[in-house]
């Protein structure tokens, strides 16, 4: 078998450590080429000896991982409660990475220990980052300048509730700031899902006049009296009283060369306040004149629709998935949601992941950092 998984809920970290390591080499064997750990914050203060002990018992080329509100495995969420999730795979060439940033005077960011030049072309990176001191958005922007098309899978680790508290590892290596991640060489083949869980409503805008994230003006008319009527128009009363909970959302299409863009070509951001006075409506992301706009609404019903679309007639042999925290029983009414349907999909593959304080994937072609989405990589040798 080239990838395998496990999953411990044993509250007693040294048995939920054996309990995954000895289903893992059972599984696929020793000397995989990766191994992935996730654990929940019951665990978290234990990772660097749960990271030995998987590298004393699988040895394997690279350990990779992080601490977590909750974690997945095989068709199944664990959130909040002690969990330990291992997957392993042989995956042929790949290079450990970990980063660091420091900021420069002029407010750009400088990355350390970004591998330059690599021994293979990369088909994927996986990136797991403190959201406290690695500005994920910077990096991603960095990396596509130089890696063009690269897909990066994974999120900023959820475990910590302040800077100093994050846990990441990579070898044998726990660190609290930075990034880490391994990029995936030619041997495997990457397939990533990301699902927004918004359904798009009204028709495509254009931004007639905008600053840096504020928009002014849609289609000529003030961008705040453009989206009450959207809402107004194409909303039911029970979509409009969840607005309250769950925000107000536009999409912007990340290529205007797409002629029928669909659901994965808007890249979907919150918005962060109106003006009545002007008129404006201000965005968590940079809204340049001219770009096709879509207003957006998200809602568990949509969510389910949307990842299972996504996932229709794909096929695997193993998954990373990155769920937002904000999802699992915060959004859906059963538990396991992403996990279920995935395996409901492409069959009880191996899966490993963990819920993220900000996703990791591409639109159109980009990455970016999402929130409320699922971000999957559906891995086959090639």
């Amino acid at each position: 078998m080239a990838f395998a998984s496990a999953l411990s809920e044993h509250p007693v970290t040294s048995l939920a450590t054996g309990e995954v390591a000895g289903a893992v080499l059972e599984a696929v064997g020793d000397r995989p080429d990766l191994v992935m750990v996730t654990t929940t914050r019951p665990h978290a203060g234990a990772l660097e000896d749960i990271a030995a002990t998987l590298s004393a018992v699988l040895h394997p080329l690279a350990v990779l991982g992080c601490a977590a509100e909750s974690v997945v495995g095989t068709g199944r969420e664990v959130e909040e409660t002690p969990a330990i999730s291992v997957w392993a795979g042989r995956v042929g060439p790949l290079t450990p990475v970990a980063l660091d940033a420091t900021q420069l005077a002029d407010g750009s960011w400088h990355f350390d220990g970004w591998p330059e030049p690599t021994a293979f072309t990369p088909s994927a990176l996986v990136l797991m980052a403190d959201p406290f001191t690695f500005p994920a958005d910077d990096f991603l922007a960095w990396l596509g300048s130089r890696h063009p098309g690269l897909p990066v899978v994974g999120g900023q680790a959820s475990g910590g509730r302040g800077p100093g508290g994050s846990r990441l590892v990579v070898g044998d290596r726990v660190r609290s700031a930075g990034a880490v991640g391994v990029l995936l060489g030619p041997g495997v083949s990457v397939d990533t899902v990301l699902s927004q869980g918004a359904r798009a409503y009204g028709g495509p805008l254009t931004v007639t006049k905008s600053e840096r994230n504020v928009i002014y003006e849609v289609a000529g008319v003030p961008a705040m009296e453009c989206m009450v009527d959207q809402i107004r128009t194409h909303l039911s009363a029970a979509e409009v009283v969840g607005i309250e909970s769950n925000g107000l959302f536009v999409g912007r299409l990340i290529d205007e060369r797409v002629d029928r863009p669909g659901p994965g070509d808007y890249l979907v951001r919150s918005v962060l306040g109106a003006d009545r006075a002007t008129g404006a409506v201000a965005v968590d992301d940079q809204v340049p004149l001219g770009s096709t706009v879509r207003f957006h609404v998200r809602d568990a019903e949509t969510a389910h629709l949307e990842l299972g679309t996504l996932l229709a007639d794909r096929r695997a042999e193993a998954a990373l998935v990155f769920p937002c925290n904000g999802r699992g029983t915060r959004l859906f009414d059963d538990p396991h949601h992403d996990a279920g349907l995935l395996q409901r999909a492409v069959g009880p593959v191996p899966v490993g992941g963990f819920f993220a304080a900000g996703e990791f994937g591409p639109v159109g072609g980009r990455n970016f950092v999402h929130g409320f989405t699922v971000s999957m990589a559906l891995l086959r040798p090639r």
